[in-house]
């Protein structure tokens, strides 16, 4: 685990942030042996910072084999002058 920054710099900013991300860790860490996985638990916290705000049920998400994040028209860049 690698924390690279902290966003407040008093003590108690510092210890919250650790034990949040040792949280986060525990609880992936649990949801991998639970459902049987096989990625690492690196492999599942980018799948899980990637899928953050889609409405897709966690299960399906770590269960598909090949994950690549869907694109939308909405993703794609406008041109600003048509050269």
């Amino acid at each position: 685990m690698r924390i690279k920054a902290f966003y407040g710099t008093s003590e108690n900013a510092v210890k919250t942030q650790i034990w949040i991300a040792i949280s986060v860790y525990v609880l992936v860490a649990i949801i991998k042996k639970r459902m049987n996985i096989e990625r690492s638990l690196y492999t599942i916290l980018q799948i899980l910072s990637i899928t953050l705000f889609e409405k897709v049920p966690i299960n399906q998400v770590l269960e598909e084999t090949d994950y690549k994040p869907k694109v939308t028209s909405y993703g794609i860049q406008l041109k600003l002058f048509d050269i």
